[in-house]
């Protein structure tokens, strides 16, 4: 890696710790936007940072130096509550053949704390890898994440049975909107998909295109 790649990558990493200007401050959360529409995603051809993420068993794991064991599809998603959520690392699982074909890995990622990953491990429904970015600490340095506001958290624990603060572990109350990339070995964002509509996921064909695109096959 050359020395200007070292130093975006550590200059991403310290715009995460910072903050931005116009972002509201939210306590021990830092400085993360108040509205999912309002989050400032990582684009293709941006740099993977070094950010560790925990396995179910709540060790770390180095993001970047996983990325750059082979190409990877990295998904965030909200957690393992969220039906939308299911759905797609459903169709996930559908793909998961062909892009392990072209050499790919799939990683997803969402804010449910290590013991919750480690359930949906145990359920079998998904043999690619997940991760907890309970602290969000990923999130947010891929512009994702954004803070719930106080009534949605308690409206989705009150109506629909949802405790964002126990199934994550923390109360920061923030989460990512979903997202998908395609990354490179370099660590180098290839293809990247977000929305602040967390009813709306990336195509799968879509996705198999850019990760087709990414090693030159067509």
């Amino acid at each position: 890696m050359n020395l200007f790649s070292l130093f975006i990558r550590a200059t991403i990493t310290l715009s995460v710790i910072s903050g931005s200007a116009g972002f509201a401050d939210s306590g021990d959360a830092g400085n993360i936007p108040l509205r999912a529409e309002d989050a400032r995603p990582l684009g293709t051809n941006g740099l993977v940072p070094k950010i560790d993420v925990r396995n179910s068993s709540g060790e770390n794991v180095d993001l970047l130096k996983l990325v750059q064991t082979k190409p990877t599809v990295l998904i965030f998603y909200r957690g393992g509550w969220c039906p939308f959520c299911n759905t797609h690392l459903g169709k996930l699982s559908e793909i998961q053949p062909k892009l392990h074909d072209l050499g790919f890995q799939i990683v997803a990622i969402s804010a449910d704390s290590p013991k919750k990953i480690a359930e949906a491990e145990k359920s079998k429904k998904f043999s690619y890898r997940l991760l907890s970015d309970s602290k969000m600490m990923a999130s947010r340095a891929f512009g994702l994440a954004f803070k719930v506001d106080d009534e949605t958290v308690r409206l989705y624990k009150e109506q629909y049975k949802i405790d964002l603060e126990a199934d994550s572990g923390e109360s920061h109350h923030l989460l990512p909107i979903p997202a998908a990339y395609v990354i490179d070995t370099s660590g180098t964002v290839r293809f990247a998909y977000h929305n602040s509509d967390y009813k709306k996921r990336v195509d799968s064909d879509a996705l198999v295109k850019a990760a087709m695109d990414a090693i030159g096959r067509e």
